[in-house]
């Protein structure tokens, strides 16, 4: 489910506009459309946003790399909470998370399928010469630079372990 002013024409994001005006724009969008889920979503993504650019000792600009990192920490926070919900019964409330969540995925980069993954922590074993459960770390570092978010660190983490164990 794409959202609209999200992508370009064809279902590609937009690189050219700053991630957190294209946010913006799309709140306006949303709003006009009386699209309550997507507004809702994107006022408390923008409030993350802005929370995160005051918090520290100077005000500053996030970059679109810091603006991705506050989405895929709120998506995160989305998927724990549909989580919980499910398995507390509240079938409603996790589906609203779960929406909120999808809403959020359009704005983030495609996730890497385990294939692709598998092969990524392959080559920083080998690279890295790493030889055991010790070596974890080092395996983990050159992994996460190579993946930057197109992985979840649990997702990682394991794949890790299964190959160095």
């Amino acid at each position: 489910m794409r959202e609209a002013g999200a992508c370009q024409a064809g279902g590609v994001p937009d690189q050219s506009e700053p991630l957190k005006s294209r946010l913006r724009a799309d709140l306006t969008t949303a709003m006009k459309a009386r699209d309550e889920l997507r507004t809702a979503t994107l006022r408390m993504v923008l409030t993350a946003v802005s929370a995160e650019e005051v918090s520290g000792k100077e005000a500053r600009e996030l970059s679109d790399d810091e603006v991705q990192a506050v989405l895929r920490r709120e998506a995160k926070k989305r998927r724990e909470a549909a989580e919980a919900f499910a398995g507390a019964g509240r079938t409603e409330q996790a589906a609203r998370e779960q929406a909120e969540g999808e809403v959020l995925a359009g704005y983030l980069p495609s996730q890497l399928d385990d294939a692709d993954l598998a092969a990524i922590v392959a080559d920083a074993v080998t690279t890295s010469g790493a030889s055991g459960m010790q070596d974890m770390g080092r395996v983990m570092g050159a992994v996460q630079k190579v993946v930057a978010g197109r992985a979840d660190g649990g997702r990682v983490a394991a794949e890790v372990r299964r190959q160095l164990g």
